[in-house]
């Protein structure tokens, strides 16, 4: 399976498949302290915390750096992870967006893209919000998704969290 593609592009942002070289610019993005106030790890922000992030998310090989169309701008980063081709899903998750970039469709746009491209894998796409992430769960919930459980789950060298974790189905499987 091909968790990286290269063509996923649409006219608000462009998933570009994430590199070694990429840290500095999307690490730019990410050292903004109030990206992470919502999220279960607020520290986020901090280099040595960002940078052990950026190591889990070369190691998942599904994961973007987000570049606006327009501009070609970084504008965040997301992924793919936890294929599972037994139960036919795949996890998207690990997003986050420049500010400036908030409530203007654009996590919609990347999300739609990643939905799209996944259902032609998997019947089902999961995400795992933080409890306190209100934003996050409102946006997936625009977007069809139905909270499913809650959990305690571990974060690629961080401290197990609290999560919510959301699916949505290809339509026609149950």
């Amino acid at each position: 399976m091909n968790w990286q593609p290269t063509d996923l592009k649409n006219e608000k942002v462009c998933l570009i498949p994430l590199k070694e070289a990429d840290f500095e610019e999307l690490y730019s993005v990410a050292s903004d302290p109030l990206i992470w106030e919502q999220h279960p790890n607020k520290n986020r922000y901090q280099r040595n915390v960002f940078l052990n992030f950026f190591e889990g998310a070369i190691q998942s090989k599904g994961a973007f750096i987000i570049r606006d169309t327009q501009t070609g701008e970084a504008i965040g980063s997301s992924r793919f992870y936890n294929y599972d081709a037994d139960a036919s899903y795949v996890e998207i998750g690990y997003t986050f967006f420049a500010r400036k970039y908030w409530g203007k469709s654009f996590n919609k746009a990347v999300k739609e893209l990643m939905i799209h491209y996944a259902f032609q894998l998997v019947n089902s796409v999961h995400f795992f919000i933080g409890a306190e992430n209100y934003r996050s769960q409102k946006a997936i919930e625009k977007l069809g998704a139905k909270k499913i459980r809650e959990l305690v789950m571990p974060y690629y060298g961080e401290p197990d969290r609290l999560n919510f974790e959301y699916e949505i189905k290809k339509t026609g499987t149950s």
